[in-house]
């Protein structure tokens, strides 16, 4: 028996070390072979931890001290892309642990990827702390169910919704800019006064509550934010997750079961109301969406608790933090660049005057749309789109095997001299006075704040509506001007966010 028992221990360890010398040895030389045979190069892969330190160091370097008030981000934002790009070339190999991780900057090729016409490139599995932050929400999931909940998704946030939520988006701003009256010529830190703001539009018009009882779920989101930064580009081994868990994921466990135990309160309490007569048929924004799906009479339409909990938590974090990254540069830009904050200003007020936005008038805000995709060029929300191959396939020329991961980083196609020009790192919205189409010369991949093909971002009418009705109501009543004492130093939180805040010094007209 004891000679069974070692005989079996012995085999059990030495398919584990086979697994694992397969895993992190052969694999990585096997693709790196087959990629370097088709041309495609990158930084060499390092045992176990692939290139996770290099883009550690590099990023922490970069986020330790501020840069010059310029506007060419990129290198700042993502240094090892920026550099292995002028290395290797618009697309390279590179290693996140033994995974392999092919960076895509070549317009054709990311329009083949995002198209997917033949279902070839596929969404990434959320693991880790992203699981637990999204779960398998709209933003991670494919196939039927993706289709079921983008459905949902546009229904809620279609254009007649979005007429409809644009006088809760006014009352938002009203109740911001009644609290800087307090403060009037004095500098104001924007950055928090944005997010608590987009966190109010979301919960009023998604879910039917006020910004405070959505406060907790927010601040569980930002907590989870900060696991993810903090453990961004590092390398754990399975094996020693299974074995322990380190205090972050202690903490994040915590979250994540507080998250869900909140998002159910909130249909909980939507449930109730229903039973009480207080609303009719679940209601009509995005929460009474899923919760009419939920109760579906067809079963093979019906989500789960788990879906619902999954979408709420995607929209209330996706809801704020894109909304707040593009308000917070554009208030930056027109800051510093007073002559457009004029010209925007002269067009506000010949649409509405000293009225509220109305959507029509939104509509034809010409200007402010040059300025927002400016903005948006510059200083991408998000930056990178991740896929991945389910099977082996032909990208171009090239033949990717299955289960590897793609990243398109929008970035360094928006800053891209080649795309753009060389006057890319300048902000000109003049580039735009003739639409998206005619500043790409007709490229529009060149172009990816909110993505491209089928997966385009559902909320990319929602975050530019409230984003136009808070600059809007702004210029009214304000003129501004940047703080000296602000300090430029963007980085990656989720979305790029200011690190050190944006002081912003406002003058009543």
């Amino acid at each position: 028996m004891i000679y069974f028992l070692i005989s079996y221990l012995f085999l059990f360890l030495l398919l584990v070390l086979i697994r694992f010398i397969y895993k992190v040895v052969w694999t990585p030389n096997y693709i790196t072979y087959v990629l370097r045979s088709q041309g495609i190069n990158g930084p060499s892969y390092k045992f176990i931890h692939g290139n996770s330190k290099e883009i550690i160091e590099m990023k922490h370097k970069c986020i330790s001290c501020p840069m010059d008030l310029s506007h060419d981000v990129f290198p700042r934002i993502l240094p090892h892309i920026h550099l292995w790009i002028k290395l290797y070339g618009k697309k390279f190999l590179a290693w996140y642990g033994p995974k392999p991780q092919m960076f895509v900057t070549e317009p054709e090729l990311i329009k083949e990827i995002l198209n997917n016409n033949d279902g070839s490139f596929i969404k990434i599995k959320s693991e880790g702390y992203v699981k637990k932050l999204l779960g398998d929400g709209i933003f991670v999931t494919d196939g039927d169910k993706w289709s079921k909940l983008r459905k949902l998704a546009n229904h809620a946030f279609h254009a007649e919704s979005l007429r409809e939520m644009v006088p809760a988006m006014v009352t938002a701003v009203e109740g911001m800019l009644e609290r800087w009256r307090l403060i009037e010529g004095k500098e104001i830190e924007i950055s928090q006064e944005l997010k608590v703001l987009t966190s109010d539009v979301i919960s009023i018009t998604a879910f039917g509550s006020s910004f405070l009882e959505g406060k907790n779920i927010f601040e569980m989101l930002t907590n989870m934010g900060v696991i993810i930064f903090r453990n961004d580009s590092k390398v754990r081994l399975p094996i020693l997750e299974k074995l322990y868990k380190t205090r972050d994921e202690a903490e994040a466990d915590k979250i994540e079961q507080s998250l869900r135990e909140s998002v159910i309160a909130i249909i909980r309490k939507r449930e109730e109301e229903v039973m009480k007569g207080k609303a009719g048929n679940f209601g009509n924004d995005f929460l009474g969406s899923l919760m009419k799906l939920h109760h579906h009479d067809d079963k093979h339409r019906r989500i789960s608790v788990d879906d619902m909990i999954d979408e709420c938590k995607t929209f209330y974090l996706a809801g704020q933090e894109t909304t707040s990254s593009l308000l917070n540069w554009t208030t930056l830009l027109l800051a510093i660049h007073t002559d457009w904050q004029e010209k925007a200003r002269k067009e506000v007020l010949q649409l509405f005057g000293e009225e509220n936005p109305n959507s029509e008038g939104l509509a034809r805000s010409k200007t402010l749309n040059m300025i927002m995709n400016e903005t948006l060029r510059l200083y991408s929300p998000v930056v990178d789109i991740v896929r991945r191959t389910e099977k082996k396939v032909t990208l171009g020329k090239i033949v990717l095997p299955a289960n590897m991961e793609i990243h398109i980083p929008p970035p360094a196609l928006h800053h891209d001299t080649e795309l753009w020009g060389n006057d890319a790192h300048l902000f000109k919205p003049e580039r735009f006075s003739e639409g998206v189409a005619k500043a790409t010369n007709n490229n529009n991949i060149a172009f990816l704040p909110f993505g491209f093909g089928p997966r385009t971002c559902v909320g990319l009418n929602f975050a530019t509506t409230e984003a136009k009705i808070a600059i809007s109501m702004i210029l009214q009543r304000y003129k501004f001007t940047l703080s000296p004492s602000y300090v430029h130093s963007p980085f990656v939180f989720l979305t790029v966010s200011p690190q050190q805040g944006i002081p912003i010094v406002f003058q009543p007209l």
